[in-house]
């Protein structure tokens, strides 16, 4: 384990109200998707916290790894969309941001059901290494961590977010 110690609480209140403010830009409230599983986490409290109608859905990068051949098929939640993409405005949550491959395969998943008018991308935290050029539009933090370590989102039974550091 690192020592590394993040409040992923507080982070979450950051991200939150970076949120409020990324609406306001918005004419009709964004949908939410989340990468599954730490990005659905946020999505779905999010989704609450700001009071938006409907719910948030899931996106699952299963299907479209370019890493596959190393990794297998990863048990992951279906992708879960509970609206038309086509024409919407989408904001991707997820909680860690790291080399951009996950971003990349979730985004060829969300084109597979249809053209979004737009599409944002929200991370809690963004810890740097991209191998392909996405950045966020809002991260609650960024931190560096060794290719060595993984820094993972942990729910709680409550709800409470939390990290783990765990080492490679």
């Amino acid at each position: 384990m690192s020592s590394l110690s993040l409040d992923a609480e507080a982070l979450y209140s950051d991200l939150l109200r970076g949120m409020r403010l990324l609406l306001a830009s918005y004419s009709q409230p964004p949908r939410l998707v989340g990468i599954a599983s730490g990005g659905v986490w946020l999505a779905q409290r999010l989704q609450k916290d700001l009071g938006l109608v409907g719910e948030a859905g899931t996106l699952s990068s299963a299907m479209h790894r370019d890493d596959f051949s190393r990794r297998g098929l990863a048990c992951s939640e279906p992708t879960r969309l509970p609206f038309d993409v086509n024409g919407a405005h989408l904001v991707v949550v997820d909680d860690v941001l790291y080399t951009g491959r996950t971003t990349r395969a979730v985004l060829n998943e969300l084109f597979d059901y249809g053209r979004p008018a737009s599409v944002k991308l929200v991370v809690l935290v963004d810890r740097g290494g991209r191998e392909l050029p996405l950045q966020p539009d809002l991260a609650a933090a960024r931190v560096a961590l060794p290719a060595s370590q993984s820094l993972e989102l942990a729910r709680a039974q409550d709800g409470r977010f939390s990290f783990q550091v765990q080492s490679l």
